[in-house]
């Protein structure tokens, strides 16, 4: 047993001893050879641009950065030649590179004019490319690089990168150059982003460089978008025509609503078919061109949406619940609420499809990438103090809208106020005075604040009504002339529950109180004043001495003492 034992431990040493060398091993390999390491940051070729003329100036292709403000600067200048140097041409022909190296160094110089507009500035300034981030938030910080993504581009179906590589022709210096793969879609990316064929018309002093954009497109900009905006405004007076042919009603209220978003999508499908066929503008101008007609496409369409659900909204409102007050039944002021509850989800959810469909289309989450991520928390704590107010009343609203403490047309008592709820919204309700007045209220100020909903179960009210009278006054024959007035009346209902009776009394007069049921407050409100009216007019024509009076005493019998003191 012992020798197994030593056995088992001199076979357990020996694993040991091989994994420790293999292990020193591959850390002398790794840190020796200088080559190996070398090589993950470029790519090792024979030859490179052996067809062109001339050498490339390789101090000013060390870094992304130098190579492509190197690019730059040769084709403004107009050196294409010398700008086919910093393509890799290994997929052509000694003979085609000689051919084609400088038609594709302008072809590309174009893309990057119309296609995309390159920040030199943002490219790395490192041989290495290394991405250096303090903040640790990038994942690829520290990682060393061998190719880079200088733009993403679309052209029919296809989408086309257009990428810098390193790479070292023997023990030369490495230098950046586009790759062989982006400069096989140079020709596919020039047909869709070249100039069009209105280019070939303009005169060549105004296609100068003038600032960001040329001599003849700071001259076309203007007038496009004049006749862009004369083409909206004969769309919005065809539509204003159209309209006056329609009869009243909700077709005529709808085209009165989407006049201008309709006008607005003819703009655009106009300056968009400019754009792709007609005339050719600068990347700057073209792509805040195209992310302003997006947003203007996608807020026109969500716009008309919206009206047409508006339209349908009105005219089932008009239809089932018409006036908005407390006389149409529950079950109708609950249809209306929650067809406006149905349309703030509705825009809720329209809004949020148009800004998910606009980023989509503007790219902006490729272009902005890691900064929107790196600043999210920051967005979202700015986002939230800002919008605090706001998003409070939203929530309230969906609360008011759902739990349905009170309904549209509902009659409440809001701060000794009579009110109609006329419609609420996201960020306030609007409330209908019994004076015809509109008070508007922020709903979590309402939704804070006691209310009373008058109309929560039944819009029946029972109201009083008081007379100070003298102490001789006939409560019979004032009972009797009562249920007479109040059953004349159309707004009393429940004959049964009218009811008279003395309520308090002092040593001069007696306060006599009337009860009835009505049909709604106002309506009882009416009610009361009008039997107030008609009691005291029977009161002056009928019995003036029941009316409270001052009464003198001169004199006293103490009944006690059997004799009289004068107070007099």
């Amino acid at each position: 047993m012992m020798i197994k034992g030593w056995r088992l431990w001199a076979v357990a040493v020996a694993v040991a001893v091989l994994v420790l060398s293999g292990l020193c091993q591959a850390q002398e390999s790794g840190s020796g050879s200088g080559s190996g390491s070398g090589e993950a940051g470029w790519y090792k070729i024979d030859a490179l641009n052996v067809g062109l003329d001339g050498d490339a100036e390789k101090t000013n292709l060390r870094t992304p950065r130098e190579t492509m403000r190197h690019f730059m600067h040769l084709t403004e200048t107009g050196d294409f030649e010398g700008a086919a140097h910093i393509l890799n041409l290994a997929d052509l022909a000694p003979a085609d590179q000689r051919e084609r190296g400088a038609e594709l160094a302008q072809q590309l110089a174009e893309v990057f004019r119309r296609g995309k507009w390159l920040n030199v500035s943002r490219l790395s300034a490192r041989p290495d490319a290394v991405i250096e981030d303090i903040s640790g938030k990038d994942p690829r910080a520290g990682q060393m690089r061998r190719d880079i993504e200088l733009a993403s581009l679309e052209a029919g179906d296809d989408a086309y990168d257009i990428r810098l590589g390193r790479y070292q022709v023997g023990d030369d210096e490495p230098v950046w150059l586009i790759t062989p793969e982006s400069v096989a879609s140079i020709p596919a990316l020039y047909d869709r982003y070249g100039p069009s064929r209105f280019e070939v018309y303009i005169p060549g002093p105004l296609k100068q460089n003038f600032g960001l954009l040329r001599i003849w497109e700071w001259i076309a900009i203007p007038l496009v978008l004049l006749a862009i905006a004369l083409i909206g405004k004969g769309v919005h007076l065809v539509m204003t025509f159209l309209t006056r042919l329609l009869p009243s009603g909700s077709p005529s209220i709808f085209m009165v609503q989407i006049r201008s978003p309709v006008a607005l999508i003819v703009m655009a499908l106009v300056m968009q078919t400019l754009i792709d066929f007609v005339v050719s503008f600068s990347a700057v101008v073209a792509t805040t061109l195209r992310v302003t007609l997006t947003i203007v496409m996608a807020w026109g369409i969500g716009v008309i949406a919206l009206r047409m659900i508006d339209t349908f909204m009105l005219h089932m409102t008009r239809r089932m619940a018409g006036e908005i007050d407390d006389s149409k039944p529950r079950d109708e002021r609950k249809l209306l609420t929650t067809l406006y509850a149905l349309r703030r989800v509705i825009i809720l959810i329209m809004v949020i499809l148009v800004t998910i469909y606009v980023l989509g289309q503007v790219r902006l989450f490729e272009t902005l990438g890691l900064s929107i991520l790196a600043s999210a928390s920051v967005l979202a704590v700015l986002v939230g103090i800002a919008g605090q107010a706001v998003l409070s009343n939203i929530l309230s609203s969906f609360q008011l809208s759902l739990a349905k403490p009170l309904r549209i047309g509902d009659l409440v008592m809001f701060e000794g106020q009579w009110c109609y709820v006329e419609s609420i919204f996201y960020t306030y309700i609007l409330l209908r005075v019994w004076n015809e007045r509109r008070l508007i209220v922020p709903v979590t100020y309402f939704a804070s604040r006691p209310f009373e909903n008058l109309s929560a179960k039944s819009t029946m009210e029972y109201r009083s009504l008081e007379l100070v009278l003298h102490l001789n006054a006939d409560v019979a024959c004032l009972r009797e002339k009562f249920l007479e007035f109040a059953q004349a009346e159309d707004n009393v209902i429940e004959h049964h529950k009218l009811l008279c009776s003395v309520t308090a009394q002092n040593a001069a007069a007696q306060t006599i109180t009337f009860f009835l049921m009505t049909v709604d407050p106002l309506s009882g409100w009416s009610a009361e004043v009008s039997v107030r009216e008609k009691l005291m007019a029977f009161i002056r024509d009928e019995h003036p001495d029941w009316w409270p009076r001052q009464v003198v005493v001169l004199s006293e019998q103490d009944i006690a003492r059997g004799e009289a003191a004068n107070l007099s």
